[in-house]
């Protein structure tokens, strides 16, 4: 029996020459063997849905057409095996069109909502199949997890968190963070009890016991061994040399705020003085930052053993999070603002927070913030493990609203020395007629390009105590394995004291004459 579709699919050359994707795959011919096409039905059901043309060869893109006399044998052909060997029941909308003056079949498979799909004759575990880009592949055991509580409408993090104990201390301080976070982001006041968090299901009641939900455990504290989130700085533009990284646990939307101030301390800042007053702006605008690290915890797939990554590269800012869209939304749906929760008590909690504004805007806003800042498109990669988006850095001489770097004749800050700048900068105003005493370690018998290299690390020191070694690395465009030596000998010459520990602390210098 064929299941025709009411809307005509309507497929172009244009699209064929653009080839295979994770929504379309060709076929010469029906093969006679049916699992080769009933495979790429079931993945496609248990992705984004997609399309399966009868009649273009996979490899040429040539559109060679099925027999007139034979299009509807095929298409019965096809709506017999996908009935027989798909469990669940999947129904495609099958039609032919005509192409170059050549029939092709096409068969439209939709986003199943029964997930997830397999075929019968190989079970669940082995013939359950999703789409990754241009291919039909196995789905992992995580994988299939994922789509039987897509399939249940079951949110991940509503499950009990089985061996978890509530305490009153955790319950009092996610009640506090909560309304802290409302008061900061100008929410009307409210005040969350252990009521309301068992309204919002992150408690459940069970014979005056408490127990936890995953998101009370993620929002309580760090719990599970792929919750916390990766940050690091890469010295090109690929994942080669490091440069800094860092790894951050606890509570989902502290390891957010750790994550955000890694980003800024390890993206340029823009300055212009206009008068007396300095006015500074980020290379990358800090609200898409915020917004990328926020949905990437928000929404990731906590079933995948993975972390959310957050990378800075010489010429992006990339942040990965594993699995992909949610329950068959499409990339084009989700900028569209529609939008599908895998975590829906985490979303709810976040919301109420301040930390989103409204379901379905994140990835618009990100975009509407690159365009303000005219930075190129944020690129956005998605496939059935991972979401990913890149927003792409702006070179030293394009820094947003004209701001230009050190090279020409203003300033660009970089790394960690921006950690101590208000109050560096409080100190410079104060006076603006003092001026700074000359230093150089030639008084000493230092000479040569390493004269002048530590005569830069100790200006840079003096109007930065907190500088790193990683964030002097990058400035002065040397090693820091160098720059870790040059501190030892600087203080060795009793230049440099080191005050406080290596993080958190910061330098003195001492003037010689």
């Amino acid at each position: 029996m064929i299941a025709r579709c009411l809307e005509v699919i309507t497929m172009t050359k244009e699209d064929i020459i653009r080839g295979e994707s994770k929504n379309l795959e060709f076929k010469a011919e029906l093969p006679k063997d049916t699992k080769k096409y009933t495979r790429t039905v079931i993945a496609f059901a248990n992705s984004q849905g997609g399309n399966l043309i009868i009649g273009v060869d996979d490899r040429t893109r040539d559109i060679i057409g099925v027999d007139s006399d034979n299009v509807f044998q095929v298409m019965d052909s096809i709506a017999n095996a996908v009935s027989a060997s798909c469990v669940p029941q999947i129904v495609p909308d099958i039609s032919f069109q005509t192409i170059d003056g050549k029939t092709v079949v096409v068969a439209r498979i939709e986003p199943g909502a029964n997930r997830p799909y397999y075929l019968k004759t190989e079970g669940k575990e082995e013939g359950t199949y999703i789409r990754v880009a241009g291919t039909t592949r196995h789905a992992s055991p995580e994988k299939i997890k994922d789509l039987e509580m897509e399939g249940a409408r079951i949110s991940w993090d509503e499950l009990t968190c089985i061996g978890y104990t509530v305490t009153d201390e955790l319950v009092e301080k996610l009640c506090g963070d909560i309304m802290r976070y409302r008061e900061e982001a100008g929410l009307p006041k409210r005040n969350v009890t252990r009521t309301q968090l068992i309204n919002w299901k992150l408690l459940k009641e069970d014979d005056g016991n408490l127990l936890a939900s995953n998101a009370f455990a993620l929002l309580a504290a760090e719990s599970f061994p792929f919750s916390k989130t990766q940050c690091a700085v890469f010295a090109g533009t690929d994942r080669g040399e490091f440069i800094d990284k860092r790894d951050f646990e606890g509570p989902l939307y502290e390891q957010i705020e750790a994550a955000y101030s890694f980003v800024l301390r390890n993206i340029r800042l823009g300055a212009k003085v206009e008068g007396l007053l300095r006015r500074e702006k980020y290379e990358l605008p800090p609200d898409a930052i915020r917004e990328m690290i926020i949905n990437a915890l928000c929404h990731r797939n906590f079933l995948e053993p993975s972390f959310v990554q957050v990378a800075v590269y010489a010429d992006r800012l990339e942040v990965t999070s594993p699995g992909g869209l949610y329950n068959g939304l499409t990339l084009e749906q989700a900028l569209n603002g529609y939008s599908k929760q895998r975590n829906r008590i985490i979303a709810e909690v976040f919301n109420q927070m301040g930390l989103i504004e409204a379901w379905g805007t994140g990835l618009r806003k990100i975009q509407t913030e690159a365009e303000n800042y005219h930075l190129s498109p944020p690129e956005i990669m998605e496939n059935a493990d991972s979401f990913r988006i890149n927003l792409y850095r702006v070179g030293e001489k394009s820094m947003p609203d004209g701001e230009k770097s050190e090279k020409d004749g203003e300033n660009i800050d970089s790394g960690s020395e921006r950690a101590s700048r208000s109050s560096v900068l409080s100190v410079k105003t104060d006076d603006l007629s003092v001026k700074k005493p000359e230093l150089s370690v030639k008084n000493i018998g230092v000479v040569g390009e390493k004269a002048h290299m530590m005569d830069r690390m100790i200006t840079k020191l003096t109007d930065n105590p907190k500088a790193t070694a990683t964030a002097l690395s990058e400035e002065l465009s040397i090693s820091k394995r160098t720059i870790e030596r040059y501190f030892k000998e600087l203080r060795d010459l009793g230049i440099l004291i080191r005050h406080g520990p290596d993080k958190g602390g910061y330098w003195e210098v001492i003037l010689k004459d």
